[in-house]
């Protein structure tokens, strides 16, 4: 095992996931965005990005086991070229008919691509670099990602206010090529894992071994699932559906000037997951997982401010900084506590379970996000009027959440 941590392969793995994180980042906020414009419904909003998580859910093991069995380079070059094609297809077919049900089923594509992609990700870290830079490893590949993701909405949301979405889709398509060209060069250590007699019962029996390892043996793991699963419903999936829908349908803002605001948006959140990241590189020794719950508290006290401001007689743009300072200070806690339990999670898991362990719990994981952007969907929708209740209801019951994480985390002994 290479045991620097700027290792020519991990070098090129850091630039191909800037480059695929931009498109995905672009053509994340673009359709999404584009759906809301053309129905400004946020039940149909919040019951479609639930339905794109669907795949994500479901792929996410099976990416994770893959990941295990396979090379890792190949699975990152073969998913960039393919969500490539998605798009392209989409793009030649969004001038004709049935355009939700085109845009319904490209996103689940795509965040089922990614469901896919991610374990191979992060399972390639352990491969290419030794233990002692896991934390410095996950905070560099979670701050490009929050790079891309803070320049892929401010860039994609000028391109779509000026010249609408088939730009930043031809934009995206040629990232996903770039970055599977980059991939290619890339050299991660591979050793072919015996399989059964069949697919499924190998598919089968990875699946129960990685529970089995989470449930028993590192019983710990769990314990950071269900916290990180109620986050997901309640905090998570609210600042999903309400920042778009609050932004171009709520606050007192021009249509035009509420596209390229909400792209800005995106990019707070993406600067605060920067930060976060960043932080979490420069503080890695210093981080403990017994004190990882007062960033869950953080997280969750930092709604407040926002669902207080929506009542208040507040000019539009100053509603609209309120909600992008109480966001990104969102992203900077959760963001750190995600880089810490990722390093905490690769510490705990040996390699030949890393691939499928982290399949498993990016799967658990989202599987509350698609239930809170279908909740949060229908809620924004019925207390029309009454937004700040909602993201105030979202804020008590993620501090009644973080609160008793706080007292789980204190019980850690460090990895």
């Amino acid at each position: 095992m290479n045991q620097k941590l700027f290792s020519k392969d991990f070098i090129l793995v850091v630039i191909g996931q800037i480059i695929s994180l931009f498109g995905n980042a672009a053509i994340r906020f673009a359709l999404p965005l584009y759906l809301l414009n053309l129905t400004g419904s946020s039940a149909l909003y919040g019951t479609v990005t639930a339905c794109a998580f669907i795949p994500s859910i479901l792929l996410s093991p099976v990416g994770g086991i893959v990941a295990d069995r396979v090379n890792k380079r190949n699975i990152m070059v073969l998913l960039d070229f393919f969500t490539a094609a998605v798009i392209l297809i989409f793009s030649l077919l969004m001038n004709g008919g049935h355009l939700i049900l085109l845009l319904t089923v490209t996103m689940m594509l795509l965040y089922g691509i990614a469901g896919a992609y991610q374990p191979a990700v992060q399972a390639s870290i352990p491969a290419l670099i030794g233990q002692e830079h896991f934390m410095a490893a996950n905070a560099i590949i979670n701050t490009i990602g929050s790079f891309a993701a803070l320049m892929g909405p401010v860039i994609g949301g000028v391109l779509y206010s000026i010249y609408g979405l088939r730009p930043v889709l031809w934009v995206c398509m040629i990232c996903f090529v770039l970055s599977a060209v980059m991939e290619i060069f890339i050299h991660i250590p591979f050793r072919k894992q015996d399989a059964q007699t069949s697919l499924l019962l190998t598919v089968k029996a990875d699946f129960v071994r990685s529970v089995n390892f989470i449930r028993k043996e590192k019983p710990v793991i769990g314990k950071v699932l269900l916290v990180v699963c109620g986050i997901n419903l309640f905090l998570s999936a609210m600042i999903m559906v309400a920042l778009p829908y609050l932004v171009t349908e709520i606050l007192d803002l021009e249509a035009s000037q509420a596209n390229r605001l909400y792209g800005f948006a995106e990019g707070a959140l993406a600067a605060g997951g920067l930060c976060g990241g960043i932080g979490a590189g420069i503080f890695a020794k210093k981080l403990k997982v017994r004190k990882a719950g007062n960033l869950i508290i953080a997280s969750a006290a930092a709604v407040f401010p926002m669902g207080a401001a929506l009542p208040l007689s507040l000019s539009g743009i100053v509603s609209y900084i309120v909600l992008i300072l109480c966001c990104f200070c969102i992203m900077v806690f959760s963001t750190t506590f995600s880089v810490q339990m990722m390093a905490f999670v690769q510490t705990e898991t040996p390699q030949d379970l890393m691939g499928k362990v982290i399949g498993v719990i990016l799967t658990i994981a989202m599987c509350a996000q698609p239930l809170g952007n279908a909740l949060y969907g229908v809620l924004f929708e019925l207390c029309r009027g009454f937004e700040y209740g909602v993201v105030l209801f979202s804020g008590v019951v993620s501090f009644g959440i973080a609160v008793a994480a706080g007292k789980i985390f204190a019980g850690f002994s460090e990895a």
